[in-house]
């Protein structure tokens, strides 16, 4: 006869396969609706930019860390340089993203409903659809941020402090990624001062943890020193230009809610709650957790105080599905059972409404049609205007290779022995960026640009005797140069209107390029 406690212990087992094979499944569909559009317009403007920066493999950039570089060289090397390529890892990324929100929710307590709402909520939030479409530093970001939360759980969970070795890793590894993970490691150290956790200062652990993440972080560092701190020039210079759209604490919980979802707004602010006050199903405790919830607390207020764009804390959400599912769970279950399926249902409908502003499942003339129909567009993060599809992500995804195409054919109207000494100059990353990616299959050489990292990458040995410029401002371009001709012009219906521009063959400039260069550093 079997045990009292046989059936019991089978239905847990059976409980935990059924989390699990949830979320994995839950995980993948996450990767899957990466995959299965990545190729459905264009390369973004980033993604050009970043894989010009694989060429050029370093220890830091003018406007991020090594990291996204890396990974994009990966990609080249592995996949080639198609789009499936480019954003195979970011798929992964959302993928692995979800898994971890479902792992957390498990290690918190949470059933089968918990573990699936929690991995659901990545999949189906907006911002996170169109964060994880492409290779750029903010796909791989919730990614970290996420894992880095599960070890602080777990090391309150086991008290093994070792766990801050981990930490080290994943936190300095997401430094390399983007310095907003120094932002995360700060609200860690408030939660630690703030809780009873503070006990782990008085050991060597969460100090060796730090040593590891601060020595990941070094090389990066010594670079950004060796080259005088162009990052906090560069951010100094967008504070200053007023591009961005900030709002108050009213203006950015409302942007947290349309791009994470309108309908997990309950699912995350319990979670917040709960971080802070509630009650652990393994010890019984209230707070216990209360390290996450000031880590939150933290990130905030900052990104308020600091005028911080609304996808700057989207990385934290993960975490807190995590924690909100287990209260969802129980109060569901405690009250009204029927309600989870229908407020599932309601989910899925309202991401599936949404799902074209955010992911590119429609045509863009079929996009256009949509939004003027249902009278939506994607929240600007931006103070810019974006042209026909209505927001910058689909736009910047357009025109680039018209863009080459129209420089080759001004290049080859030039005499052979003309071309060979005629650099072609980019007023963006964007331009530059397209012209070294599509630029080979048209002949083109290396672009030239004062933009961002590209200033570094110098002249490239040109004079200045003979260039074609990327550029509208022929009044600026008439004081340079001895002879100024404009020769093509550039636009694309989607494109954005900043994409719409001249170019023009120039000849003579008055002075040399060695040193007019110091004075077109652009970093904005």
């Amino acid at each position: 006869m079997s045990s009292p406690t046989a059936i019991p212990r089978r239905q847990q087992e059976q409980q935990s396969t059924g989390g699990r094979v949830t979320v994995l499944a839950i995980a993948t569909v996450a990767f899957l609706a990466q995959m299965l559009t990545a190729n459905r317009y264009g390369y973004f403007r980033d993604e050009l930019y970043y894989v010009d920066c694989a060429r050029h493999l370093g220890w830091g950039y003018v406007d991020h860390p090594p990291l996204i570089a890396l990974l994009t060289w990966l990609e080249l090397h592995i996949g080639g340089s198609s789009l499936y390529s480019l954003r195979f890892l970011p798929a992964i990324a959302a993928g692995l993203t979800a898994w971890l929100a479902g792992k957390m929710s498990r290690v918190l307590g949470a059933g089968v409903f918990g573990q699936a709402l929690a991995t659901l909520c990545v999949l189906l939030a907006p911002g996170y659809l169109a964060l994880f479409h492409l290779i750029t530093m903010n796909a791989f970001e919730p990614l970290l941020w996420a894992a880095c939360s599960y070890i602080v759980l777990r090391l309150v969970q086991t008290g093994d402090q070792k766990l801050w070795l981990w930490f080290g890793v994943v936190s300095g590894i997401g430094i390399l990624n983007k310095w907003s993970m120094l932002l995360f490691g700060g609200g860690v150290v408030v939660g630690l001062v703030l809780t009873p956790a503070r006990a782990a200062l008085k050991q060597k652990w969460v100090w060796l943890g730090l040593a590891i993440a601060m020595l990941i972080w070094l090389p990066n560092v010594t670079w950004n020193v060796r080259h005088h701190w162009p990052f906090l020039e560069l951010m100094h210079n967008v504070r200053h230009s007023g591009r961005d759209v900030t709002h108050g604490l009213p203006g950015f919980i409302v942007d947290q809610s349309v791009f994470m979802g309108i309908l997990s707004v309950p699912v995350w602010m319990a979670g917040a709650w709960w971080w802070f006050f509630g009650r652990d199903r393994l010890t019984g405790l209230r707070g216990r957790y209360r390290i996450l919830g000031w880590v939150w607390l933290f990130l905030l207020a900052f990104f308020i105080v600091a005028g911080g764009k609304s996808y700057y804390l989207w990385p934290i959400y993960p975490t807190l599905y995590a924690a909100g599912c287990v209260v969802v769970e129980e109060w569901s279950a405690a009250h009204a059972h029927w309600l989870r399926p229908v407020y599932v249902g309601l989910m899925v409908v309202v991401t599936a409404v949404l799902l074209p502003i955010f992911l590119p499942v429609l045509s863009p003339t079929a996009l256009i049609a949509y939004q003027q129909k249902l009278h939506l567009s994607m929240p600007e993060v931006e103070h810019q205007r974006n042209g026909p599809l209505k927001q910058q992500l689909y736009a910047d995804m357009f025109g680039w290779e018209e863009m080459a195409r129209e420089t080759a054919r001004a290049y080859y109207a030039l005499p052979p022995e003309i071309r060979a000494k005629t650099a072609i100059t980019a007023r963006g990353f964007g331009e530059a960026g397209a012209i070294d990616f599509f630029g080979p299959r048209y002949g083109l050489p290396a672009a030239i640009s004062g933009h961002q990292t590209y200033w570094f990458w110098g002249p490239r040995g040109y004079t200045g005797e003979s260039m074609i410029v990327m550029d509208d401002n022929e009044t600026t371009l008439e004081r340079r140069f001895a002879s100024v001709l404009k020769v093509a012009h550039v636009s694309h219906p989607y494109s954005m209107p900043y994409q719409h521009f001249d170019i023009y063959y120039c000849q003579g400039l008055k002075e040399p390029l060695s040193q007019l260069w110091p004075r077109v550093k652009n970093w904005d």
